[in-house]
């Protein structure tokens, strides 16, 4: 059912179950990395090649414009995305407020409560994050969440 939402259901999918990735090529197999992106397999060469990496970018750099084509699918993404989090919780693999966080994420994943696929901007979709954020941080069990993270090194499921 994800599958539909394409790149929006791939990423709610990534975050909800808090994927990380194992290695530069795991990495690049979830969609973290492109296939442009350089890899370091020796440890000790990191630092060398970030910073050569870093230098050759310099000369051609320019600040690119914010973009204003990104296609989301609004409502009926939106409604995809929760009835995949209540079978879940109905399944028993998400809590009630892993619920309350998703529907925040697929929220600004489909670009709000649009009507149809549409093309909106970077900074459309920043604002809706921001707002989503904002409310999520104000609520106490966010708060135990980030606490708990910050103490333990591990997501806690409240």
């Amino acid at each position: 059912m994800l599958l539909r939402l394409g790149s929006a259901g791939r990423a709610f999918h990534l975050i909800e179950s808090g994927k990380v990735s194992e290695s530069a090529a795991h990495a690049r197999d979830l969609g973290f990395l492109r296939p442009i992106d350089g890899m370091t397999m020796n440890r000790e060469r990191l630092t060398a090649d970030a910073k050569a990496a870093a230098r050759a970018c310099v000369a051609a750099w320019s600040p690119g414009m914010p973009r204003q084509d990104i296609a989301v699918e609004g409502e009926a993404g939106y409604a995809t995305l929760k009835m995949a989090m209540t079978l879940a919780a109905e399944g028993g693999y998400s809590t009630e407020y892993d619920c309350a966080v998703g529907e925040k994420l697929a929220y600004v994943l489909c670009g709000g409560r649009l009507t149809g696929t549409q093309k909106v901007s970077e900074q459309y979709l920043l604002d809706l994050e921001r707002e989503a954020f904002l409310s999520l941080c104000g609520n106490g069990k966010t708060q135990q969440r980030m606490q708990y993270m910050l103490k333990n090194g591990k997501a806690l499921r409240n």
